[in-house]
């Protein structure tokens, strides 16, 4: 068994504003995108300037945090939603659904399509490679709180949660930085360096997200309001994940079928 980690979940304070470590972490992938995606811009001829990063990471945020927050009272704890609206803010205390940022950073994406008249898959596809540097932060911060903690474990790297009973458990988190963080990211930056058809690079992130979900769902302990949602053995995030594997699929195979191709190879 190892030891978690008790980190303050507070990284420093200004004053009687306290810094937290969460927060931060969303602040370093916002801040990894951004970098990687003026890289990707400058390495072929996507047609998109620093201007055009800087304000996709503005709508991506404002999507994410939004419907992030969101979707996790709607899909989670709507029951906490309709009780005391006001939890809707406290961002800070964790509380963040992947399928509902994911949702909001669309809609966000959408409006920025059509004030600089682009498709939606052509803005899709160029930020798709880049996300999973988010989702591998936004995991970290889930770790350091201490939060959405595995399944109980006998295997040899189980950890014992605070708040999380006496029992080892999965670090369920540090797989999903692993999966949906380090593996989809190289997977996603190494497919989108040839030319692809419109739409490829989105469906295969959806595709690949939802199955790497899928199976950490069955380490991850589901939520105590929920419990198992269907069957008696899928969570909630297995519920939300297979429209995901399915319309990544149905996209990929659209996108290959139609041949169109709107981004040109990165050099």
């Amino acid at each position: 068994m190892l030891s978690y980690p008790a980190i303050n979940p507070i990284a420093f304070r200004l004053g009687p504003l306290s810094v937290h470590w969460y927060g931060l972490m969303y602040l370093v992938g916002f801040l990894a995108a951004w970098g990687l995606l003026s890289q990707r811009a400058a390495m072929s001829c996507f047609n998109f300037n620093k201007e055009h990063v800087s304000d996709m990471i503005f709508y991506a945020a404002l999507g994410v945090i939004v419907g992030g927050r969101l979707g996790y009272m709607l899909f989670y704890d709507v029951d906490d939603m309709l009780h005391h609206p006001a939890h809707i803010f406290l961002i800070w205390q964790g509380g963040m659904s992947f399928h509902g940022g994911l949702i909001g950073v669309i809609v966000a994406m959408w409006f920025y399509a059509h004030k600089i008249h682009r498709s939606l898959l052509t803005l899709t596809d160029f930020i798709a490679p880049v996300v999973p540097v988010g989702l591998a932060a936004g995991r970290v911060g889930n770790f350091i709180n201490g939060e959405l903690w595995g399944r109980v474990t006998e295997m040899p790297w189980g950890m014992v949660f605070p708040h999380a009973g006496n029992l080892p458990r999965h670090p369920s988190q540090l797989y999903e930085f692993l999966l949906e963080g380090v593996m989809l990211f190289i997977l996603l930056w190494w497919f989108a360096k040839s030319v692809r058809p419109t739409g490829a690079i989105s469906g295969l992130f959806l595709m690949w997200y939802g199955c790497f979900r899928f199976l950490i769902e069955f380490f991850r302990e589901p939520d105590a309001q929920m419990g198992f949602v269907a069957f008696g053995w899928m969570t909630k995030g297995q519920v939300l994940s297979l429209p995901m594997i399915v319309l990544g699929a149905v996209m990929v195979i659209w996108a290959y079928s139609k041949g169109r191709v709107t981004l040109c190879k990165c050099i």
